[in-house]
């Protein structure tokens, strides 16, 4: 039976690209808006500049200016009664200088704005913040029709290496006064000079008691910041824009409730999986990143590709990409930069190899180029068109999530093992090849593997893994594997420990949720710069 769910058919979402399921739920919402009179409401982020090109095709409206909700039925409330939540920080483009701080409140609230100071009791800027409106009507009799608000201060002109204390606020709440103080949150930026210091990494969260119980270990391990590659809330709940698909906006405000423990702390630097995919807002999925998420403004397009940006912390350059771009597995997106990512990819790689000060790339995404799982295994998209340029340009680590267990490869260079690197081991990027990394434990539910486990405690190594990877057509090129090295089924993440100096390291460590340790191995540069 094709019945058509969020107003796409079956038959139909299967040979759609992204953009097209976009016109498609407009033109049909439309259509029914006239049907009944209009009593369908359709909005999208406050402001028609803000998602700019052709997200601009979304009818816009600017946020309410009083504290209510809008539609039938509207709500007054009193605005000292409106307590943000889901505080969530990001780097600018210049972590040493520059925080992006969101948040979100459920009513719309008057003039919202930061406190900040270097003492909790002396909060004494104040910085303006944006209201990002996003409106999701009812696109299924399921689900009714939600509005969410975000707000985003950018904070500019800080001074590198300093403790900073915030409160975010509006007209009517005062976050100094001192009934707020057990609100007042904390970040520190990044150093003026290289020093030790630790970041964390995973995808595929999602809600749940193991994603939260993954943030607060995060949190233990007292992180500079943390990469997420990738779906991150799974408010769509199968990534392919097929009638099986359950977008609940709602979740959202779950998930930014959820991390707020962490994020609100530590940058939170995500980046785009296959279920932040979300047609209606934008033709290419992404109207709702842009409504919730203040991210570096530094890659090829924002507007466009906002999980595409680059930031240095330190002698480490980080570069986020967007694989949907260029993923075999799921195409709805192939190709909606013509190009210009990979370009940009290339270009940035080659900036920061050649910056004075910068001994490591790391590189996350969604996407895996090298997975054994019998879930999505390897995208050959990824390999194809970013792998080269990675070896181009000596990448000395790559993060994914998509597969939602551990796994990481020995290291390779031209498609095959250049250095076997055991638990323990090590590796250097000039020398042996690149590690890259299956992150893909952080909540969701687990995948499995075709072959036993083997990591720290339990090795099992194989000569041989089955397994497979996407091609252009959309088959499965299955053929035997020799760099799967370390393979875990359960919830997990990674702290990475960098150590600058003659002989720079990154000590890569992957955590279970229990505690207990998974797999460490080290990436080694032949001198510092």
């Amino acid at each position: 039976m094709d019945t058509p769910r969020f107003g796409i058919p079956e038959r139909l979402a299967r040979r759609m690209t992204l953009a097209e399921q976009h016109e498609y739920l407009r033109d049909r919402l439309s259509r029914r808006r006239v049907l009944r009179g209009g009593a369908a409401t359709a909005g999208t982020v406050a402001g028609a500049g803000l998602l700019g090109g052709a997200a601009c095709a979304a009818d816009a409206k600017p946020a309410p200016a009083a504290t209510r909700r809008p539609g039938p039925g509207a709500a007054t409330v009193d605005g000292a009664r409106v307590a943000p939540f889901g505080r969530h920080l990001a780097f600018g483009a210049d972590p040493r200088t520059q925080m992006r701080i969101s948040w979100q409140v459920p009513f719309a609230v008057r003039k919202p704005y930061v406190r900040i100071g270097t003492s909790p009791l002396e909060l004494t800027r104040k910085v303006e913040a944006e209201v990002r409106h996003l409106h999701t009507p009812s696109l299924s009799d399921e689900l009714p029709a939600v509005d969410q608000f975000y707000l985003h201060a950018a904070v500019e002109g800080l001074r590198p290496g300093v403790t900073y204390y915030y409160g975010v606020g509006h007209a009517d709440r005062d976050p100094a006064e001192p009934r707020h103080f057990a609100s007042v949150g904390t970040f520190r930026t990044a150093p003026e000079r290289p020093g030790k210091f630790v970041f964390t990494a995973f995808g595929d969260q999602g809600v749940s008691y193991d994603a939260l119980a993954n943030d607060q270990l995060i949190l233990g391990q007292n992180p500079s910041f943390h990469l997420h590659a990738g779906d991150l809330c799974y408010a769509d709940t199968t990534g392919h824009g097929k009638k099986s698909d359950l977008y609940d906006a709602r979740v959202w405000d779950s998930f930014l409730a959820q991390t707020d423990s962490v994020a609100a702390s530590v940058p939170w630097m995500v980046t785009t999986g296959n279920h932040d995919m979300e047609a209606w807002y934008s033709p290419d999925g992404y109207g709702g990143q842009l409504a919730r998420w203040s991210l570096p403004d530094n890659g090829p397009d924002p507007r466009k590709a906002p999980g595409v940006y680059s930031f240095v912390y330190g002698n480490v350059g980080v570069i986020a990409l967007d694989a949907n771009d260029v993923s075999y597995e799921i195409p709805v997106n192939k190709g909606y930069t013509d190009g210009a990512q990979t370009r940009w990819l290339d270009r940035r790689l080659g900036q920061l190899r050649d910056r004075p000060g910068i001994d490591f790339l790391v590189v996350f995404f969604h996407h895996c180029a090298y997975s054994t799982t019998s879930a999505h295994a390897s995208d050959g998209g990824v390999r194809d068109t970013w792998v080269p340029l990675f070896e181009k340009h000596q990448v000395d680590l790559v993060i994914n999530g998509h597969n939602h267990v551990y796994e990481r490869t020995d290291a390779i260079r031209g498609g095959k093992v250049a250095r076997r690197v055991p638990v323990e081991g090590g590796a250097d990027a000039v020398r042996d090849g690149i590690v890259y990394v299956t992150a893909g434990g952080a909540g969701a539910k687990l995948y499995g593997f075709p072959v036993p486990d083997s990591y720290e405690g339990h090795v099992k190594d194989l000569d041989e893994v089955k397994s497979y990877h996407w091609t252009e057509d959309g088959e499965k090129n299955r053929a035997g594997v020799d760099w799967s090295r370390v393979r875990y089924t359960g919830f997990s993440f990674l702290a990475v420990e960098v150590e600058p100096g003659p002989r720079p390291r990154l000590t890569v460590t992957a955590l279970a949720e229990s505690g207990e340790r998974v797999d460490r191995f080290e990436v080694t540069r032949p001198g510092g710069q």
